[in-house]
């Protein structure tokens, strides 16, 4: 065989060559750029790992938080409630009193009104414990009204208590 017979043979095994090193060498940045690859997803797992634990214990702080704010507004409800009830019972009390006759509203009486052109013994009797200013008992009817009126706002004191209490207490959780 000739050398220019040759010549096709050496020309197709160096393509076959070039054809394979090429290949190797796609293989080689193949292995380095895998490499290179899983590296970085392994550091990326990490910071999510990391900002994942972070996130878990601030949202557990903020849900203490917020436990311990609903345990102390439970326990504001109870007082408010008690403080209620407690007005409740002592206005129902009064009431009762006022109904037997135990009690008996009387009112200041000014003695230098002279537009008053009431009647009220300047002296006290021997059964009374008021020693010094003129008094007027009041008609029962009337007594049962202030006494209503004043639980009434008794009961409006304590509520606006409580809402200021718990618009406070839910402020500090902002």
């Amino acid at each position: 065989m000739t050398s220019m017979q040759k010549l096709p043979g050496l020309l197709m095994l160096l393509l076959v060559l070039m054809a394979g090193s090429a290949g190797v060498t796609w293989q080689v940045q193949d292995w380095r750029m895998g490499k290179k690859l899983s590296e970085q997803a392994g550091l990326h797992q990490e910071d999510l790992t990391r900002i994942s634990m972070v996130a878990a214990a601030q949202a557990r702080a903020e849900q203490d938080k917020r436990l311990a704010t609903e345990q102390q507004l439970a326990i504001q409800d109870q007082q408010h409630t008690k403080e209620l009830s407690d007005a409740q019972r002592t206005q129902a009390a009064l009431r009762d009193r006022l109904a037997t006759a135990d009690v008996r509203l009387s009112v200041l009486v000014d003695a230098t009104d002279s537009a008053g052109g009431c009647n009220v013994p300047t002296a006290t009797g021997a059964v009374g414990v008021v020693h010094a200013a003129r008094r007027a008992q009041l008609d029962p009817a009337h007594a049962h009204r202030i006494i209503s009126i004043t639980d009434a706002g008794d009961q409006g004191l304590i509520a606006l208590r409580a809402c200021q209490s718990y618009a406070a207490r839910v402020s500090e959780l902002k």
